[in-house]
Parts: structure tokens; C-alpha cells; sequence
């Protein structure tokens, strides 16, 4: 058995040599002469599974250690038999300590209050219930809105997202990339949303519409992206006029990194009957990278952000980000995985 791996998934090198040929190639580089011959691919976002990549292979299994599947030509694979797994809310502590440092970190750095703001949660899958989570224990008023999820457990607990654009002072972005959000924060989208409210985007950059942001950027509070068009060839202006901006790392906790590699490697590992992997999860002998539980309801909002910014500095990130924006890919692959916090 032979396996094509992405060389930047970390923990991974070592696991499945003893079971099959490994061969690992930096995910953009991997094209189809690489896997004519593989018969399972492990990627992240930046392998796009195609008929070009695909085609004349024998690949019976993509594992991409990432939540999001658009890179991956799903119709495609379904018609040729392809498996496809990917990892389910793998980063979504990750994602959810990146918002609150970056709200927290901007609302002290621009003097803006939180005090009564109502959170408004767009898309409330794994990601956007951790960060439900955190904004009610926070003591934030938290608005909802998933249609998906309002259609198949009823509408209670969900609203419009035009209400909830009207009504939030702060906007966060949890949905997929699909043809219903592709473009989804649009001209008409910020126009909804109130003088001196907050966007922030972890999500997919290809769900807004940069023109209509940069357009909308003079009459918000502040703005936050980790997630951007064309990446790595990032909108520069952009990355000038948002006050938070880095290179799509808002998961890179070193949990997240354990979780996307755990699950792709044991979906690798049933798909082939590798039973030594079935419950395969990366060992971790860094007691600094421990998860680190908080309680954060009783503290006053300075001292919250004193302890977001003290487990995640969030603007050392961006620092490093805009002093050049060309290292985009750089910047992912020597990222130095922080550890998640939880309530």
C-alpha cells in the first residue's frame, strides 16, 4: 500500500510506515504524477482533489486533516468510489480562542465597550457552538443563525440573518464554503450591520466579498480576518485597513493539530484494517501545551483581555503577518501551535 502525505500535517511522520509506503510531498506541490500509484491521499486545504489530480490514479481515500472539504471535488469522488473523510471540529478550540483574543484585543486597543453588546453567531456548527459557549458565559447576549440547522431542529433559538446582522454589535463568521455562503458578506451584508460594529472572519475568505468589506471598513468598530481571498495572495490593501490580520491560523492550537491528525490517520487506518491505528491519537509530553481551563464570568473586561492576550498574544501574530504578507504559506507551516483554553 502506498500513501501521499502532506509534509507539513504534524505528528504524522512515522505512523503509517510500518503498514505502507509514505511518501510526503508539500501539499501544493503534490500534482497527479505523484499519486498514480497511491492509494490513499492525506492533505489539508491546500491539495485541491480534482479530476486533474485524480484521474487514472487508484486513490480509494482522501483523509484531509482539516473541517472544510472545498478543496476536494466531492461529486467527483462519490462517482469514482473515492472515500472521503475529514476532521470534524478539529480545530474548533482553536477557532474559538482566536476570536476572543482578537475581540477582546481590539476592544481594548480601540477603547471600544462591551458592555451590553449582543454576540451575533453566523453559521453554529462545531466551531460557532464553542464559541456560543464562551460568549454566554462571558454574560454577552448571543443571537444565532444557521439555516441549516434551524430547518432540521426548528426555528426556535435561530433568527433572520438580516436580524441578526441589524441587532449584533459583533459579527463572527463560522459558516462552510459552499454555493449558499460563497459571497455571502456582500455590499448589502455590511450595510446591515450597525455604526461601530465588529466583524471578524475565521472562516473561509472566499465567503466575503472584499471590495464590499473595504467599502464598509470606515463606518465598523473594528475588523478582524484570518481568512482570505486568494490565498496565499492575500489582498495587500486589505491587510492595511483591518486591525487584526494573519495568515489563516486561527486553529493552530497544538489540540487542534493532535485532533486533524487522530482522525485522519484513523479513518486512513479503517479504511485499510490497519487495527494497530483504529484509536490512534498523538502523544503529547509538553505539559505547557495542556489545555488550560478559565473562568472568566466574574472578571471585569480589562482583566479578561489580560488573560486572552496572555495565553494567546494575538497581535504578535499580526505583527508578524504585516511585516510581510508574502509569507503567508511560511507562516502556516513554521507555526508554533499554541495550547487551547476551555470553560
Amino acid at each position: 500500500m502506498k500513501i501521499v502525505a502532506d509534509k507539513h500535517i504534524p505528528f504524522l511522520e512515522g505512523v503509517f510506515e510500518p503498514y505502507a509506503e509514505v511518501v510526503y510531498i508539500d501539499g501544493r506541490a503534490i500534482n497527479h504524477d505523484d499519486i498514480i500509484d497511491a492509494d490513499a491521499l492525506i492533505i489539508r486545504t491546500r491539495t485541491k482533489c480534482n479530476a486533474d489530480l485524480l484521474d487514472g490514479t487508484r486513490v480509494s481515500m482522501i483523509a484531509t486533516a482539516t473541517i472544510g472539504i472545498d478543496h476536494i471535488d466531492m461529486e467527483y469522488c462519490r462517482e469514482h468510489n473515492i472515500e472521503v473523510h475529514n476532521a470534524q471540529g478539529c480545530n474548533a478550540g482553536g477557532v474559538m480562542q482566536y476570536v476572543f483574543s482578537a475581540l477582546y484585543g481590539v476592544a481594548a486597543r480601540k477603547g471600544i465597550k462591551l458592555d451590553d453588546a449582543t454576540f451575533g453567531i453566523v453559521g453554529v456548527g462545531h466551531v460557532g457552538k464553542k464559541v456560543e459557549a464562551m460568549a454566554r458565559h462571558l454574560g454577552f447576549k448571543v443571537l444565532l443563525c444557521d439555516p441549516p440547522r434551524a430547518a432540521a431542529e426548528g426555528p426556535e433559538g435561530f433568527c433572520s440573518l438580516e436580524y441578526l446582522l441589524a441587532n449584533s454589535q459583533i459579527v463572527t463568521m463560522h459558516v462552510p464554503l459552499d454555493e449558499t455562503t460563497r459571497g455571502m458578506a456582500d455590499e448589502e451584508f455590511f450595510m446591515q450591520m450597525p455604526q461601530g460594529s465588529i466583524f471578524i472572519n475565521a472562516a473561509r475568505g472566499e465567503i466575503m466579498d472584499d471590495d464590499a468589506l473595504m467599502q464598509a471598513i470606515p463606518k465598523l468598530g473594528a475588523v478582524v480576518i484570518d481568512t482570505w481571498n486568494h490565498e496565499p495572495d492575500v489582498n495587500r490593501t486589505l491587510v492595511d485597513m483591518v486591525d487584526i490580520a494573519t495568515p489563516h491560523i486561527a486553529g493552530y492550537s497544538y489540540q487542534g493539530k493532535q485532533n486533524g491528525t487522530a482522525s485522519a490517520v484513523q479513518y486512513v487506518a479503517r479504511h485499510f484494517g490497519i487495527e494497530a491505528l483504529y484509536d490512534y491519537y498523538p502523544e503529547a509530553d509538553i505539559p505547557d501545551h495542556d489545555p488550560l481551563q478559565l473562568d472568566l464570568a466574574d472578571k471585569n473586561h480589562g482583566e479578561r483581555a489580560a488573560v486572552f492576550q496572555y495565553n494567546y498574544p494575538i497581535f504578535t501574530d499580526d505583527f508578524r503577518f504585516r511585516m510581510d504578507p508574502s509569507s503567508f504559506e511560511k507562516l502556516r507551516s513554521e507555526y508554533q501551535y499554541r495550547r487551547e483554553i476551555y470553560i
